[in-house]
């Protein structure tokens, strides 16, 4: 069945009832798919009003599932949903299903980065697309139903291209989700918004039971999101070029500096320190305290995904190494004997494998998302 163009207004509203779009888009089966959205959205008692919000779009069929996935992904403030990369100015629905001006159904997500990254909110959106089925997505046949990921950073689409190649290898077909610079975007229709919200059982092609297992911080220090795809690590080459002589040598080459001559083993000015080779955030002053070693010493990372532990048989003994998560250089050790109070570990972290950041400069340098781990 053909859309007919003479269709009015009063039709297509009653169309609308049961499905994302008229046939034209096509949806053959317009209630073999439907769900009710869970009422519990763990962003609702969420205050996002000091939050420094980014922004990301994207398009995965039917904007009224993705619409109501994406805004119950913890850390997300709100989702709206529009049309994209589309040809002319402010299309209309009617306009959208003809398919002739190109716009895809599109979210726009925004998020607080401290919450939830934006390596694990496209992660997310994978969970609930066909990334390889071209202009179909659910029951929905279009262009305007492709998948695409749109940004307005440039230095986002290398951390979303890291998360669709890690993707591809889940797939014997290829891809075909667009990954493009957004040229433009426009609200839909106000009976669009909060579709599923306003219709609990509308049609939706997305099972939003997925987050139904979500895990949700339970203290404010536990959002911090660190994405290791922002911190990527350098040749061997550009790292000697990089490092002093000395860096190179304890943090690529695992040696060992000379305690209580070393340069951060008695500072304690608030700050971060961070991956001598990548600038990933690893430790925070309000974790480090005098442990008497004459290294520096931290009680824990700011994150325990930042670092990583292998076993050190070398001079006869048996320790834990510490290494960097994104690159994987040589930190020191960790070892039992710290403040009972704080976990009882104690990090002995070489000075050449770290970098400080003084809190001042922190947002300047672009760490201005884990302030909260000094403050």
């Amino acid at each position: 069945m053909k859309r007919l163009s003479w269709i009015g207004p009063l039709l297509l509203l009653l169309l609308l009832a049961t499905g994302c779009s008229p046939l034209n888009g096509t949806k053959s089966e317009v209630n073999a798919s439907t769900t009710t959205p869970s009422s519990n959205n763990p962003n609702a008692t969420v205050d996002y009003s000091k939050s420094e919000l980014s922004t990301i779009y994207l398009a995965g069929g039917c904007f009224w599932g993705v619409e109501a996935y994406m805004s119950r992904i913890y850390g997300v403030s709100d989702v709206t949903s529009g049309y994209a990369n589309g040809t002319g100015e402010d299309p209309t629905y009617e306009d959208v299903i003809q398919g002739d001006r190109g716009f895809a159904e599109t979210v726009e997500v925004k998020y607080d980065p401290k919450r939830v990254t934006l390596t694990d909110l496209v992660s997310k959106y994978f969970k609930v697309i066909d990334p390889t089925s071209l202009n179909k997505q659910g029951n929905d046949r279009g262009v305007q139903y492709r998948t695409g990921i749109y940004y307005k950073d440039k230095a986002e689409a290398s951390i979303i291209s890291a998360v669709v190649e890690q993707e591809q290898d889940k797939y014997d077909k290829k891809i075909v989700t667009e990954i493009l610079p957004l040229t433009n975007y426009y609200l839909a229709e106000e009976y669009h918004q909060d579709y599923l919200v306003k219709n609990p059982n509308g049609y939706c092609h997305i099972d939003l039971s997925i987050l139904d297992d979500q895990e949700i911080p339970a203290e404010e220090e536990d959002v911090i999101q660190i994405d290791a795809t922002m911190y990527p690590k350098p040749s061997d080459e550009i790292l000697k070029s990089k490092l002093t002589d000395e860096q190179y040598q304890v943090a690529v080459l695992k040696d060992t500096e000379h305690a209580f001559s070393n340069e951060y083993w008695d500072q304690y000015e608030p700050g971060i320190y961070v991956d001598v080779a990548t600038g990933e955030p690893l430790f925070s002053s309000r974790d480090k305290y005098d442990s008497g070693c004459g290294w520096p010493s931290f009680t824990k990372s700011i994150i325990p995904a930042v670092v990583t532990y292998h076993e050190d048989t070398k001079y006869g003994m048996v320790r834990t190494e510490v290494r960097s998560r994104a690159g994987d250089i040589h930190l020191g050790h960790v070892f039992d004997d710290g403040p009972q109070d704080k976990g009882g570990k104690r990090y002995c972290i070489n000075s050449a494998s770290i970098k400080f950041v003084p809190l001042a400069d922190m947002e300047k340098e672009g760490y201005g998302y884990v302030t909260i781990a000094v403050e």
